[in-house]
C-alpha cells in the first residue's frame, strides 16, 4: 500500500502491564494486563479502522458502511475523519451514549433499528439488507468479524504479535472476551502466523470469556462441542459483546482447544466487579466489556485450572469512558462525602488515616 493511503492515528504497541495487587490476591505470580483501552479511539477497534479505511483509501472508495455496537463505530469515525470518508453507522440497539456521543463527535451519521443486536431475526435483516446496498455500489459493509471483514481483521491479530514479542508466554494463558468471537480469532490467527515465522515460540493457551447472556461459544467450547451455537436474543448488558449470531464462533472454538484453552461464562455482576476492583485496585479505568477477560480468569482460579506459576493475560479491551452509566454505578460504590465546614472534612481525614 502507498505510504501516503495509510490511515495511521498511532493505534497499537499498547502497554502490558504488570498486576500490583489482584494477581498477587489470587495467587497468581505473573498477570498482566493488556491496555487496548489507550488506543486512540479508546479500544481494540482501532487496528481493525487503521487496516480497513487504509484499504478504502487505497481503492478510491468514498464511504465507509458498518455495523457497531460502539467501539468499532467510534473508530471506524475517527480514521474515516482523518480520511476524509463519509462514515455511516448502524448502530445496536441500546448503545452507551458514550459511544454513541464519541461517533457523532467525529462526525458520523448514527443510525439505530429497534431490536439491532438484541434480537437475531432484526439483526440478520440488517446486515442482509446492508450487504445488499454496498454491493450494488462496489463496496462492502464493515463488520468487526472475519466471516465478513477478513482484511480489516489481520490488523488486530497484531495484538498477539506484541504478545509474542515480549517473550513472557512459555506455557501461559491469554485471556479474551468475546462478543461474536473476532478478536478471539484475531489473537489465535497471530500466534499462529507468529509460530510460523519463529518455530520455536511455544503458542499460549487461549481462553473465550464472554457473558453468560451471550453464550454462544464459551459454554460449547467447554462443553466438548464442535460449534457454536445461536440465541434468540442476547440477554447480557455487557456492551459490545451482545451478538446472538455464531460469527466467528465455531472457528474460535476449533482454535481454542487446538491452543490447549477452554471457555468460560461469567455473570454480568461478576463482571462489574471486576471493572470496579481493576480501577481501585491496578488503576486500570475500563469500561465492562474491558474487564471481562479479567472475570474468566477469577474463575479458571476457583476452578484451580490454571498454574500459580504460569504467566496469565487479560485483555482490557476498552476505555472506561465508554460506557459512563457503568461508570455511575461504579462511582457509587465507592461514593463521595461533602462537608458543611473545613472542621468537618478534617476530622474525617484523619478518621481514615487511623485505619
Amino acid at each position: 500500500m502507498e505510504e501516503g493511503k495509510r490511515i495511521f492515528l498511532g493505534e497499537g504497541h499498547t502497554p502490558l502491564v504488570r498486576s500490583r495487587h489482584l494477581g498477587p490476591a489470587m495467587g497468581l505470580e505473573h498477570l498482566y494486563f493488556k491496555l487496548e483501552s489507550i488506543n486512540p479511539s479508546g479500544s481494540y477497534k482501532d487496528r481493525f479502522a487503521a487496516a480497513l479505511v487504509s484499504d478504502l483509501e487505497s481503492r478510491n472508495i468514498p464511504f465507509c458502511v458498518a455495523t457497531s455496537s460502539g467501539n468499532t463505530g467510534a473508530a471506524l469515525a475517527a480514521y474515516c475523519a482523518a480520511a476524509g470518508i463519509s462514515c455511516f453507522l448502524a448502530i445496536v440497539d441500546g448503545a452507551p451514549a458514550g459511544k454513541l456521543q464519541q461517533m457523532q463527535a467525529y462526525g458520523a451519521h448514527t443510525l439505530m433499528v429497534r431490536g439491532f443486536g438484541k434480537d437475531r431475526a432484526t439483526t440478520d435483516a440488517v446486515i442482509s439488507a446492508l450487504h445488499a446496498f454496498t454491493a450494488d455500489r462496489a463496496a462492502q459493509v464493515a463488520i468487526s468479524a472475519y466471516c465478513y471483514s477478513p482484511l480489516a481483521m489481520s490488523g488486530v491479530e497484531t495484538i498477539a504479535f506484541e504478545l509474542a514479542e515480549e517473550t513472557l508466554l512459555h506455557d501461559g494463558h491469554v485471556f479474551v472476551p468475546a462478543g461474536g468471537g473476532g478478536l478471539t480469532l484475531a489473537v489465535i490467527n497471530g500466534f499462529s502466523r507468529w509460530k510460523a515465522l519463529h518455530p520455536s515460540f511455544h503458542q499460549p493457551h487461549i481462553h473465550c470469556v464472554q457473558p453468560e447472556g451471550n453464550d454462544t461459544i464459551a459454554g460449547p467450547l467447554r462443553q466438548g462441542l464442535m460449534g457454536a451455537q445461536k440465541l434468540a436474543e442476547s440477554k447480557t448488558v455487557v456492551s459490545g459483546l451482545q451478538v446472538p449470531s455464531i460469527m466467528d464462533g465455531d472457528q474460535v472454538i476449533a482454535g481454542c482447544r487446538a491452543s490447549g484453552g477452554t471457555g468460560f461464562t461469567v455473570t454480568d455482576e461478576a463482571v462489574f466487579r471486576c471493572q470496579y476492583d481493576l480501577a481501585t485496585q491496578e488503576g486500570i479505568y475500563a469500561e465492562p466489556a474491558g474487564a471481562v477477560a479479567l472475570a474468566g480468569l477469577r474463575l479458571a482460579v476457583q476452578r484451580r485450572e490454571i498454574d500459580s506459576r504460569s504467566p496469565a493475560i487479560c485483555l482490557v479491551t476498552g476505555h472506561g469512558f465508554k460506557d459512563p452509566g457503568a461508570v455511575e454505578k461504579m462511582a457509587r460504590i465507592s461514593g463521595g462525602k461533602y462537608f458543611e465546614s473545613v472542621g468537618g472534612f478534617m476530622n474525617y481525614l484523619k478518621e481514615q488515616l487511623k485505619k
